[in-house]
């Protein structure tokens, strides 16, 4: 990309597993990566840390993108620094290991809202900002488990089949 004005990216769920190798991926490869975390915020300071030793761009928000207040203000730190998001991808992701039976509302509403809810809140965020650049790419990362289900992973499952389809 040189000569060229780097992609800005947005990555949910980023501090961690795929979302972690797609931050250092992308930076690698010269993109202004921005990695969300909500509750891991020693493993993004240690990806900051390991990226900017390499001289990759990237910078770290702590955001709950299940909910739209701190999705609306992860958003906004973002085009207020860097005006666009090129790339945003739905990476958010949790789980909670229980018997089907024993799964409370308040467990489906944390898993749902964090896995699917997520993905539609930060796009329809995102969106307008790339209907105005008249370019963009959403990129939704879901799992096997939404396709063939999980021994103990109902709400998992149902939340990443939700992305598929």
């Amino acid at each position: 990309m040189k000569g060229k004005q780097s992609k800005v990216v947005l990555i949910t769920g980023a501090s961690r597993g795929i979302g972690r190798e797609i931050a250092k991926t992308l930076a690698l490869e010269k993109y202004q990566v921005i990695a969300n975390y909500n509750t891991s915020e020693k493993e993004a300071m240690a990806l900051k840390k390991e990226l900017e030793e390499r001289q990759c761009k990237i910078d770290i928000i702590k955001a709950d993108v299940s909910k739209r207040k701190e999705i609306k203000h992860l958003i906004q730190c973002i085009l207020v620094k860097y005006g666009r998001i090129d790339v945003l991808i739905n990476n958010a992701g949790i789980s909670n290991y229980k018997l089907y039976t024993e799964i409370t509302d308040e467990d489906w509403n944390n898993v749902i809202n964090t896995n699917l809810y997520s993905a539609f809140a930060v796009t329809q965020e995102v969106v307008p900002n790339m209907i105005h650049n008249k370019s963009g790419c959403i990129i939704n990362i879901s799992s096997i488990w939404g396709l063939v289900g999980a021994s103990l992973e109902v709400i998992y499952s149902i939340s990443k089949a939700g992305i598929f389809w």
